[in-house]
């Protein structure tokens, strides 16, 4: 059905009520209004059209003399526009100019705005009359009281169509609430001094499974069992002191962790009632919060072990280089090779207690610091120096470089060690040298090249030196002589943000080079995107990938 025939079908029914009837919105202007409204009143077509202001029609009704000879216009219509915009409940009886005595009855509308009804009682006021007249035998008294009672009545008519409209708002306004509770994630409920239920939104089972339904009316320990009950008890006893507080517990039927808010339910005077109950099903946030704990509790181990494991680190290469030369002498005492390779075991032993330490702590956070080229490669060579065998010498050049270097000097100092040791497995027990030279590339690298006499790598592994080989294969390549892998130099110099490569030397067998810029980029170090930060040098994509050129 079309919106036009729908308003001509009601505008139809509505002009065939005996009563006059109109509907102002809560702006005081006229909605809707039948023929008799029109009629009654002999109102102008302009007083009956959708959006009339009411207090047109009162100033129109005014002026005729619709109230009685008028004094003050102006101030008769405000009193009726503001006792009309307190939308109170209303019924009275009043007789026209014109003689006619007719009944008021308005109702206030929930949307706002009221309805009135207008019904001419002239003729029950006549017969009222007639009555009193005709019947001499009637006292007085009992023809007020039958027209009281008569009033009366039509009063209550009037109260209990009001009270039908609010009861069946209400009723609207109930089944809402209990829908809105119902699809509340948690469970909401109230409990008398007594223990017992006397609401729930049915959310209960869902979030304390295991529990009854249909709880209203029924006592606490019967709906929750023993053991959660016991829990929860106490902290009923302090809602009804008048305490509101929050507490969780663990229902152990289910294992969940359940986090519940009591609020006292008090009157005007302080008396409690009741309480208020919400409980709320928190298991995931409870270990979140334990999985955030663990792992703040890792971050700082991981910050007490990543500085002592590099210090450790150093310590045990100048052991086992010490423990290695030693090995090599001739002419120890009885029992002194024994003690060698314990001492060597244990070195080792300590080397892979780092590895796991490393391992649990995460990667090394980069750490630049100013660093001068000297001290540096002076310490280097005191650390490297006990693990070459004899024959095989260690020479360092700064290239003149004076000025300090915004370097990881941890990262870098481990990257060449490996660098160096890798050279001197590659040339083996004879004789060999192996060369550190330091150079600046202009003002955007810093070049630090190790060298060594020893076999290059073969052409068929020039790509793929720097992939990690079997513990096996390593031992092997050792054995012989020849270089092995470049993955822990490598890697090492990558999260550093260097770039590290591998060549074939004019004078030398191979030259491993790593390059690094002198002061903090604003590009990333390896792939040379600006993506990077001063805090954080290298990408994300080129710490994740390692990139090696």
């Amino acid at each position: 059905m079309q919106g036009d025939e729908l308003q001509k079908l009601t505008g139809a029914g509505l002009n065939l009520i005996q009563q006059a009837l109109s509907i102002f919105d809560r702006d005081l202007r006229l909605a809707v209004c039948n023929r008799q409204y029109q009629v009654m009143f002999d109102l102008p077509d302009a007083l009956t059209l959708p959006g009339t202001s009411f207090a047109e029609t009162i100033r129109f009704l005014v002026q005729r003399g619709e109230y009685g000879p008028p004094t003050d216009v102006e101030a008769e219509v405000q009193a009726r526009v503001d006792q009309a915009r307190a939308f109170q409940p209303h019924y009275m009886e009043r007789t026209r100019a014109n003689g006619r005595t007719i009944s008021v009855e308005g109702s206030p509308l929930s949307q706002g705005g009221w309805v009135t009804v207008y019904t001419d009682i002239t003729s029950i006021k006549q017969q009222e009359a007639l009555l009193r007249a005709r019947s001499e035998d009637l006292s007085a008294q009992l023809l007020a009281h039958a027209e009281q009672l008569a009033q009366a009545n039509r009063q209550l008519a009037a109260t209990n169509a009001a009270l039908e409209e609010a009861k069946r708002e209400l009723t609207e306004i109930e089944a809402r609430t209990r829908l809105v509770t119902e699809m509340t994630p948690a469970h909401i409920a109230h409990v008398d001094r007594d223990r017992r239920y006397t609401f729930s939104n049915r959310r209960l089972s869902s979030v304390m499974p295991g529990s009854l339904s249909g709880i209203v009316g029924r006592h606490m320990n019967e709906v929750l069992g023993p053991d959660p009950a016991e829990r929860i008890m106490p902290g009923i006893d302090r809602a009804l002191a008048g305490e509101a507080h929050v507490f969780e517990i663990t229902h152990t039927p289910s294992g969940r962790r359940i986090r519940i808010a009591l609020t006292p339910d008090t009157d005007s005077d302080g008396t409690v009632n009741g309480v208020y109950i919400l409980s709320t099903d928190v298991t995931a946030e409870t270990q979140a919060r334990a999985a955030l704990s663990q792992t703040g509790k890792r971050e700082l181990a991981a910050q007490l072990t990543s500085g002592l494991a590099h210090d450790f680190a150093n310590l045990l290469t100048i052991i086992l280089g010490l423990q290695g030369r030693l090995a090599r002498m001739p002419a120890l005492p009885p029992g002194a090779g024994e003690l060698v390779g314990a001492t060597l075991a244990a070195a080792r032993r300590g080397g892979t207690l780092l590895d796991r330490i490393a391992t649990i702590s995460g990667p090394r956070e980069l750490r630049p610091q100013p660093t001068r080229l000297g001290p540096f490669l002076r310490e280097l060579v005191t650390m490297a120096g006990p693990s070459l065998p004899e024959g095989v010498s260690l020479s360092v050049s700064d290239g003149g470089l004076a000025g300090p270097f915004l370097l990881d000097a941890g990262s870098l100092q481990d990257a060449l060690l490996n660098l160096i040791l890798n050279a001197k497995d590659a040339i083996g027990p004879g004789p060999g040298q192996i060369a550190l030279a330091a150079r600046a590339v202009r003002d955007t690298w810093l070049d630090l090249v190790v060298e060594d006499s020893g076999p290059a790598f073969p052409p068929r592994r020039w790509n793929t030196g720097w992939t990690r080989s079997s513990p096996p294969r390593a031992a092997r390549a050792r054995a012989l002589g020849c270089r092995w892998s470049m993955t822990m130099p490598s890697c090492r110099a990558a999260r550093s943000g260097w770039r590290t490569a591998a060549a074939a030397a004019p004078a030398w067998c191979c030259a491993c080079r790593c390059a690094a810029p002198p002061r903090p980029p604003t590009r990333c170090w390896c792939c040379w995107s600006r993506t990077a930060t001063r805090s954080a040098p290298t990408c994300a994509r080129c710490c994740a990938g390692l990139a090696i050129t």
